[in-house]
């Protein structure tokens, strides 16, 4: 994804629609083991209850009984209560707490809330009224009337240092004597995650080979989508897997009172407790599996696209539906990763796999997806398209009234762009002679393009820039961000990488693709660089990034990529370009990390890196 500069975040806050409450089986069609999991290092909880307001006070401790409400005058983001505190417009002090438990042994604890700040300052400069969020003893945000937006705004802090405590989570509005300042609060969560019950030398991902089959039906306007999702996988690991995690992505854009993405029905497993807000869903196997051996876990799905043009909405008549397919988290030494979702980046770390995905839907809508896709007579006025992909990492599609163009590129890749209304026929044949080149540049450094067809859905009000998936895009009318994610087919697509712990294998390697593929050299690219801290370094995670959201593109993106040209420049042309490509190669439909990327350009060169990876600040 290239984003936005950060701030655009308060743009276009989502309405999500009201959904039927999910229904989960207690009993599976096996019986579960008897015989009990080895205890966890750390077991991912939601360690904040009630966050969402919606069953009254308990466990919070407000200072009035009016704190808590749902009230008119403003509106919750999820479900129909939120905290609201100060908003009188005299001196006032509202407080709001509960005691919270982070387990030990966690290597990822993730505060997350969504704020709105509604007040009748007009300064743009003094803060007169504020509030405070502490977790302890420790101020972990401010803010005041100067950040003021339209609708909620998520706010994410990391608070892995707090693992192994129990301490009260604490909002204090503290408003002045005149002209009235609102702190509205909803979907507060503390998620946790990391550790887990594989031993630390087995560093298998697992599960693996996962096979997915879909069949889906929509309504006459693609914002509902109904039927059943099946997926097979094999644990190629020597320690047994008892359980799996399905990643229910698109329930950040709701909340666990009003969840778009709604699973039932578990065939195969015993479907537990939704955690990560709702985002991961455990189902325990009804046995272990031993290394080597298969299973498959089938379930109802139902997917409600909310309002916003976001990789998950729909812009009036045009919907885009990307992460709504529940995938499988994966376990390796560091066990389940669970991390929580990210607007500011992408957390969808998942493993190569295969898809067939079968989308009933009215014949006037168009529906671009991931993969090579073939269409057939439905039932009266509707049509079923059907999309296979081989070795991706995730599925999208879109559904909308588009207008479409299609060219192939020299190399032969078939090239589609739909348009959304007011895409002017200049601008969509821009973007299929940008996404012509682009392919082509990017599949003559990095290997072949394998993904058969490439689609291209093109609206101009995304708020975030551009976003990649497997042989799909979503992009803006822009020839830089567009070669930027079709890029993404090789830097996440075929050399995958864990998004959430290590963007920038990703986001920087990308964006350098970008720069070669534009004839840009990185000159002096590197000479601006201000870092903002010791602790700030390109190789962070995105909990470091959500908690200093404004440095983000700066320095994963900007700082990144100055540091692959700067590599380039010390190894040589001609090295740096036969590195990336046998690295591609090593790695197809495999997964990067950071060692094993410093590992390879060391051994292409015979200059020590040592001192460079220090310099640039690239940790692993």
């Amino acid at each position: 994804m290239r984003p936005t500069p950060h701030k655009a975040l308060g743009i276009g806050v989502l309405t999500v629609a009201a959904v039927a409450a999910l229904v989960l089986p207690t009993t599976s069609a096996a019986a579960r083991p008897t015989t009990a999991a080895a205890p966890a290092a750390c077991t991912p909880v939601q360690a904040v209850a009630n966050g969402g307001f919606e069953s009254g006070t308990s466990p919070w401790t407000p200072s009035t009984s009016s704190v808590i409400t749902s009230r008119s005058g403003q509106t919750a983001h999820g479900g129909s209560s939120y905290a609201w505190l100060d908003g009188t417009g005299g001196s006032r002090t509202d407080t709001l707490s509960q005691s919270v438990t982070i387990p030990s042994g966690c290597s990822t604890a993730s505060l997350s809330y969504w704020l709105h700040v509604d007040t009748a300052e007009t300064t743009t400069s003094t803060a007169y009224d504020r509030l405070t969020v502490k977790l302890g003893g420790s101020t972990l945000a401010t803010y005041s009337n100067l950040d003021k937006n339209t609708g909620y705004v998520q706010k994410t802090v990391d608070v892995s240092s707090y693992a192994g405590q129990t301490v009260s989570l604490s909002f204090t509005g503290t408003e002045d004597a005149s002209l009235r300042t609102s702190f509205v609060l909803d979907d507060v969560a503390l998620d946790t995650s990391g550790g887990g019950t594989v031993p630390p030398g087995d560093s298998t991902r697992t599960p693996a080979a996962p096979a997915y089959t879909v069949s889906l039906s929509s309504n006459s306007t693609g914002t509902v989508w109904n039927g059943h999702e099946s997926v097979s996988f094999t644990n190629a690991s020597a320690t047994a897997l008892s359980e799996v995690y399905l990643r229910l992505w698109d329930n950040h854009h709701g909340s666990c009172d009003a969840m778009p993405i709604q699973v039932g029905n578990v065939t195969g497993g015993t479907a537990g407790a939704l955690s990560v807000a709702c985002t991961a869903l455990k189902i325990d196997l009804p046995a272990p599996l031993a290394q080597g051996q298969s299973a498959t876990v089938g379930f109802d799905l139902g997917i409600t696209v909310p309002s916003g043009s976001d990789r998950f909405g729909h812009d009036g008549a045009f919907n885009f539906i990307g992460n709504a397919l529940p995938v499988l988290a994966v376990r390796d030494s560091a066990g389940w990763h669970l991390d929580p979702y990210t607007d500011n980046g992408e957390s969808f770390y998942s493993l190569a796999a295969d898809f067939k995905v079968s989308l009933d839907h009215p014949s006037s809508l168009l529906v671009p997806a991931t993969g090579t896709s073939a269409d057939t007579p439905g039932s009266s006025g509707r049509t079923v398209t059907t999309a296979t992909a081989a070795k991706v990492r995730d599925f999208a599609w879109a559904a909308g009234p588009f207008s479409k163009i299609s060219g192939t590129s020299p190399g032969g890749i078939a090239v589609n762009v739909y348009s959304v209304s007011g895409i002017s026929s200049a601008s969509a044949q821009s973007m299929l002679s940008t996404a012509k080149s682009a392919v082509d540049a990017h599949a003559a450094r990095f290997g072949a393009y394998p993904y058969g067809e490439l689609d291209a859905v093109i609206d101009n009000t995304y708020w975030f820039g551009g976003m990649e998936y497997p042989g799909f895009v979503l992009d803006l009318v822009s020839t830089t961000a567009l070669t930027h994610e079709i890029g993404h087919q090789w830097w996440y697509g075929i050399v995958g990488d864990d998004e959430y712990n290590s963007p920038w294998l990703d986001e920087a390697f990308t964006d350098y693709a970008t720069d070669l593929a534009q004839g840009i050299t990185g000159t002096n690219c590197w000479n601006s660089v201000s870092w903002a801290s010791g602790a700030e370094k390109i190789t962070n995670s995105m909990a470091y990034w959500d908690a200093h959201s404004s440095r983000y593109s700066t320095v994963v993106y900007g700082y990144g990529k100055c540091a692959l040209h700067d590599l380039r420049r010390l190894i040589g042309d001609s090295t740096m370009t036969k590195l990336l490509k046998d690295y591609a190669t090593a790695h197809w439909y495999g997964v990067s990390t950071t060692a094993e990327f410093k590992a390879a350009a060391q051994a292409a060169t015979g200059t020590d890196l040592t001192s460079f990876w220090s310099q640039h600040r690239i940790d692993g």
